[in-house]
């Protein structure tokens, strides 16, 4: 569903992850159109995008999909809108994150951060060294996850609402247009008809 029908090689798939073609501005508008058309309750499809959101959160790179799918299945939510609300976690915001996962971490465990920590964090080095960053990580981004599904889910499931109820709207007023201006066809059959019942009367004369 959101893969090209053309591949891009390895070096235009990190330069897309790191500055889309349109802008961030382009893609974040068109990922809102994109969540706002599912055909979905306003409650699924804020969950589910809200599951996503709330999974890039937690360390646990490489798993994102497959959390948020997970959760959005055990809370009812639309597992596509979950697999869209990982975006929230990229390139751009993930050293944020983590810095923010791990001082909360450090802090609720009563455990001091380390200053012996690589420049660069890596996926091997967290991975080789759990209890040094990957258990503070954990611990900070679990709250911080939970946090950030309600402040997802409430401003996303009233712009679903918004939009699903704009679109019944406009949907109506095209259906009354139409009763009001029959098209060419519509008026043919009414002229077929009208010939048919002239037809009729006569013989019945």
């Amino acid at each position: 569903m959101f893969r090209r029908r053309t591949p891009l090689p390895l070096l235009g798939r990190i330069a897309s992850s790191l500055w889309p073609k349109g802008g961030w501005r382009r893609s974040t508008t068109y990922l809102a159109h994109r969540v706002r058309r599912l055909p979905e309750t306003p409650y699924r499809i804020a969950a589910g995008f809200a599951c996503g959101a709330a999974m890039s959160f937690t360390p646990f790179i490489g798993f994102h999909f497959a959390g948020a799918a997970l959760i959005a299945l055990l809370i009812r939510a639309n597992v596509v809108a979950s697999a869209i609300g990982t975006v929230v976690g990229n390139p751009w915001t993930f050293p944020f994150i983590w810095a923010w996962i791990y001082g909360l971490g450090t802090w609720l465990t009563g455990e001091k951060a380390l200053t012996d920590l690589p420049r660069v964090l890596s996926l091997a080095y967290i991975f080789e060294h759990p209890l040094n960053v990957l258990w503070p990580m954990t611990v900070g981004g679990i709250p911080t996850a939970i946090v950030a599904w309600f402040a997802f889910y409430l401003p996303i499931h009233g712009a679903v609402v918004e939009y699903q109820r704009a679109r019944r709207w406009r949907i109506r007023r095209r259906a009354k247009r139409r009763r009001g201006h029959p098209t060419r066809i519509g008026l043919e059959e009414l002229a077929r008809d009208k010939m048919a019942k002239e037809e009729q009367a006569k013989e019945d004369k």
